[in-house]
C-alpha cells in the first residue's frame, strides 16, 4: 500500500496540468481501493461552493456542472467538519442531498475526506460503493493519507492550472503568502532569474527567432561534445576500454537523432533553447527513473548531467540582459545580492525570492535600499511568471500575481499615500523625539552598510543601536582581516560620533551562514550560532575585538554587544577576551583606549530570569525582539507555513518584555530594544511605557515611530500598556491598540493597513 501511495503522489506531482492531476487521482484511487466511484470536489472561493471537478463512476456530464454550497450535502458536511465522514447508507443521513444529474442514487456506502492545505479546505475526496457497508479503518486511513499527501500538490496545481483562469481565459488575481523581508509596495513586471545550470529552475519563455535559438543550442552542444572528447582523451591511458565506452555513450546521447533532435522540435514550437532543453531532459529523466531495469535507471543521472553541461554553455552564451522594464520585479528561487547591481536602480522596484529569510544578506540590502521584498513563497509558480504583472506587498509578506485593474488601483493608492506620508514625516525628522509632556526617547538605527549613514543622520537618528558586523563578513569571500575590519568599523564610529555605535560581535549560524564557513545543522535556530561560534573560534573573535578597539581610538562611542547569550559562562569568557585584547593593545602598542561598555543581547528566554546575574557582568542590555519572540512562541518566523503564528504583539511576548524592563530597572541596568517591534509605532509606544531607554530600528521605520511618540504623552502611553497587559489573545491586544489610535487620532500612523 505504501508503494501504491508513493506512486500516486509521484504521478500526480508530475502531471502537466490540474485536469490531468485530477484525472489521475480518481482513476488511481478507485483502482487502489477497489471502489465503484471516486470523485474530487474542489472549493471555488469566488462562488463559495464545492464544484465536482472529476469523477470515475458518476455521470461524466456532471463534471463542472454540479456544485454544492458550504453547508450543502455530504460534501459540504465533510468540509464543515474538516474530518472524514464514513457512512454505510448515505441516503439516510440528514445531510444527504440527491442530485439527479450525478446518477449516484445507486451508491449507498460513502467515504469523504477533506483535502486541507495550511488550514484551508481545498476540496473533498470521495469514494462510494453500491453495497451497504462501512469502509474499514484501513481504507479510511489510506484515503486520509492520500488527501494529506495530495493537498500541497493540489494547492500548487490550482495556483498554476486551470482554476487560475476565468471563463474568458484571463488570469485571475492569485495571492501568495510569504515572509516580509523589506516593507513597502511595488507594482511591476516580473523578470525571472535562474540559478546557474539548474534544469529545474528554467522559466517558461517564448522565443522570437527559432533559428537563432537553435544555433545557440547547437553551439552549446558542440562545446559539450568537445569537452567530453577532450576528457576522454586525457583519461585514455588511465581507464579501461570498457570504461572508455561510457564517453561514447555520452556522445551518442548528444546526436541529433537523440536529445538534440527533440530540443530542436520544441524550439520550433516556440520555446527558447534553455526551456526546450530543460523540458526534454526532465521528461527523459522522469521516465528512466521509473523503469525497473537498474542499468536504465542509472542512465537518468547521465542524461541530467549532460543537460546541465549544455545549459551552462547556453547561459554563458546568453547576452547579459540590458532591456529591464521600467518597473522590474526580480523573481527567483533564491536571489543573490550580486543581482542588485545588474539592474539599473531606477528600474528595480521589487524583489521576490522563493527561498530566503528576513535576515539574509539580500533582505538587509533590500531594506537599506528601500526595495519592497517578500521571501519564503513555497507555492509560488515563479517559473511561469516571466513578464507577468505582480504586486509585491512588503508590509504583509504577500505577492499578488496577475492583479486585476481594481486591485492594482487599490495598491497604487496605497503607494501614493505612502509617498505623501513619507514626505510629511521627514519634515519633522530632525526635531527631538520626545512626548508631548517632555519625555525623551532616543531613536537609533539598525545598520550594517555604509549607505545607511548619511540618510540616518538626515532622519535624526541618535546613533546606532545595532551594527551587524556579520554584513562585511557576508560580502567577503573569506574572513576579513583585522586591518580590513578596523577600516570598516572606524568609518561607522566616525560617521556617528559622538552618538553611540553598538557593535554586535559576529552573529553567524542559524539563518545567517557564511558561504565560506557553512554550518549544516538539523535545527540551526537552536544550534551553533552567535557567541557560541565565536567562543569556539577565539582567533576570529579576538581579531574582531581588536579591530573594534583600534577603530575606536580617539573616540568614545564604541559599545560591544554579545549575541545569543545563554549562560553566565559565555559572558565571563567573552569579557575576559575583550579585556585581554584591550590590555594587549595598550601595553604592546601603546594605544590609549577607553574600555568600551559591554552589553548582552536578550534573545534566549532564560536570560529574562537572570538579569540580576547579568547586572554583575555587563553594562547594558539590548533585547533582540525578533529571536526572543520566535523562541517564546516556538515559531520559526522565516518558515512560511508557520510565519503567520509569529507576532510580537502576542500577550506572552509583551508580558515578558515588561517583566524584563522591571527587572532591569531594579538592578539599574540600562535596557534598549532592537528589532521589528521597535519599528512598529504601536510597539514603540508600549516599549516606551515599559521603560525601555532606547529603541533601534530599520531606517525606514524611524520617521513613523518618531511621529507617533511626538503625538502622545508618556501618561497616555502607559494607559495603553495598562490596557494591553491583561489581554489574553493577540486579537484583544490589536483591538486595544485600535481603540487607542482612534481616541488619539493616530490611526494613520499605528494601525496596520488592511490588505487590499
Amino acid at each position: 500500500m505504501l508503494e501504491t501511495l508513493r506512486r500516486i503522489v509521484q504521478d500526480v506531482s508530475a502531471a502537466r496540468d490540474l485536469s490531468t492531476a485530477l484525472s489521475l487521482i480518481v482513476r488511481r484511487v478507485r483502482k487502489a481501493m477497489g471502489t465503484d466511484v471516486c470523485s474530487v470536489y474542489l472549493y471555488n472561493p469566488e462562488r463559495e461552493r464545492y464544484v465536482l471537478m472529476d469523477t470515475l463512476g458518476l455521470n461524466p456530464a456532471a463534471i463542472g456542472r454540479v456544485s454544492l454550497a458550504l453547508n450543502q450535502g455530504l460534501v459540504g458536511y465533510v468540509g464543515q467538519r474538516e474530518e472524514p465522514v464514513n457512512l454505510d447508507n448515505a441516503p439516510e443521513h440528514p445531510n444527504y442531498l440527491y442530485l439527479r444529474v450525478t446518477g449516484e442514487e445507486r451508491y449507498h456506502s460513502f467515504l469523504g475526506v477533506p483535502i486541507i492545505h495550511q488550514r484551508r479546505v481545498l476540496g473533498v475526496l470521495v469514494v462510494q460503493q453500491k453495497a451497504k457497508r462501512r469502509f474499514d479503518e484501513g481504507e479510511e486511513a489510506f484515503l486520509v493519507t492520500i488527501a494529506a499527501q495530495l493537498a500541497a500538490v493540489l494547492a500548487h496545481a490550482i495556483a498554476n492550472g486551470s482554476l487560475s483562469l476565468d471563463r474568458a481565459g484571463q488570469r485571475k488575481s492569485v495571492p501568495y503568502n510569504g515572509v516580509s523581508a523589506s516593507p513597502g509596495i511595488a507594482i511591476g513586471e516580473a523578470v525571472v532569474v535562474m540559478p546557474p545550470a539548474d534544469l529545474d529552475a528554467v522559466p517558461d519563455r517564448q522565443c522570437e527567432d527559432a533559428e537563432a535559438e537553435k544555433a545557440l543550442f547547437d553551439q552549446a552542444l558542440m562545446a559539450v561534445r568537445e569537452d567530453i572528447e577532450a576528457l576522454s582523451a586525457r583519461l585514455a591511458k588511465r581507464i579501461s576500454p570498457q570504461e572508455q565506452l561510457l564517453f561514447e555513450a555520452y556522445l551518442q546521447m548528444l546526436d541529433e537523432a537523440a536529445l538534440g533532435g527533440e530540443v530542436h522540435k520544441r524550439i520550433d514550437d516556440g520555446h527558447w533553447a534553455q526551456g526546450a532543453l530543460s523540458h526534454v531532459v526532465r521528461r527523459h529523466v522522469k521516465y528512466l527513473e521509473k523503469v525497473e531495469d537498474a542499468y536504465l535507471r542509472e542512465r537518468a543521472a547521465d542524461i541530467r548531467d549532460l543537460g546541465r553541461r549544455v545549459l551552462a554553455y547556453l547561459q554563458a552564451r546568453s547576452d547579459i540582459r540590458q532591456d529591464y522594464p521600467e518597473n522590474t520585479i526580480l523573481v527567483g528561487e533564491e536571489l543573490s545580492p550580486a543581482l542588485l547591481g545588474e539592474v539599473p536602480r531606477e528600474h528595480l522596484v521589487g524583489l521576490v525570492s522563493v527561498r530566503g529569510s528576513s535576515n539574509s544578506h539580500l533582505a538587509i540590502l533590500a531594506r537599506a535600499m528601500g526595495i519592497p521584498t517578500v521571501m519564503g513563497l513555497s507555492d509560488l509558480p515563479y517559473k511561469r511568471l516571466e513578464s507577468e504583472s505582480l504586486v509585491v506587498d512588503g508590509y504583509h509578506g504577500q505577492v499578488i500575481c496577475w492583479p486585476d485593474e481594481i486591485l492594482s488601483a487599490q495598491y497604487r493608492e496605497h503607494m501614493r499615500q505612502d509617498e505623501a506620508l513619507t514626505e510629511e514625516l521627514e519634515v519633522e525628522a530632525r526635531k527631538l523625539c520626545e512626548t508631548l509632556d517632555g519625555h525623551r526617547v532616543p531613536l537609533l538605527v539598525n545598520t550594517g552598510l555604509v549607505e545607511d549613514q548619511s540618510r540616518a543622520q538626515a532622519l535624526g537618528a541618535e546613533g546606532v543601536g545595532l551594527y551587524r558586523t556579520e554584513v562585511p563578513f557576508m560580502m567577503a569571500e573569506r574572513f576579513p582581516g583585522e586591518q580590513e575590519q578596523t577600516r570598516i568599523y572606524r568609518e561607522q564610529l566616525v560617521a556617528f560620533a559622538p552618538f553611540p555605535v553598538v557593535m554586535r560581535t559576529l552573529d553567524i549560524g542559524g539563518d545567517k551562514p557564511l558561504p565560506y564557513f557553512p554550518i549544516e545543522e538539523r535545527n540551526p535556530a537552536l544550534g551553533w550560532r552567535g557567541i557560541r561560534v565565536t567562543l569556539d573560534h577565539p582567533e576570529v573573535f579576538m581579531a574582531q575585538i581588536r579591530a573594534m578597539l583600534r577603530a575606536s581610538d580617539g573616540l568614545e562611542n564604541l559599545r560591544i554587544l554579545l549575541p545569543m547569550v545563554a549562560s553566565m559562562h559565555e559572558v565571563d569568557e567573552a569579557r575576559k577576551m575583550v579585556m585581554r585584547a584591550h590590555e594587549e593593545l595598550q601595553s604592546n602598542e601603546g594605544l590609549k583606549l577607553p574600555m568600551p561598555r559591554i552589553g548582552a543581547m536578550i534573545e534566549v528566554p532564560s536570560m529574562i530570569f537572570q538579569v540580576g546575574a547579568l547586572s554583575k557582568r555587563v553594562d547594558f542590555l539590548s533585547v533582540g525582539s525578533n529571536d526572543l519572540t520566535q523562541y517564546l512562541l516556538a515559531v520559526d518566523r522565516d518558515n512560511p507555513r508557520v510565519a503567520g503564528l509569529y507576532n510580537a504583539m502576542h500577550p506572552a511576548v509583551l508580558r515578558a518584555l515588561n517583566d524584563l524592563a522591571l527587572k532591569a530597572r531594579k538592578y539599574q541596568l540600562p535596557v534598549s530594544l532592537c528589532g521589528e517591534l521597535a519599528g512598529d509605532p504601536a510597539g514603540a509606544l508600549l516599549l516606551m511605557a515599559m521603560g525601555y531607554q532606547g529603541l533601534s530600528m530599520n531606517l525606514s521605520s524611524l520617521p513613523r515611530v518618531k511621529a507617533a511618540i511626538r503625538r502622545v504623552t508618556l501618561a497616555q502611553a502607559k494607559q495603553l500598556l495598562v490596557a494591553v497587559l491583561p489581554c489574553e489573545t493577540t486579537q484583544e491586544v490589536e483591538d486595544a491598540v485600535a481603540a487607542f489610535s482612534r481616541e488619539h487620532d493616530l490611526e494613520w500612523l499605528i494601525v496596520m493597513r488592511r490588505k487590499a
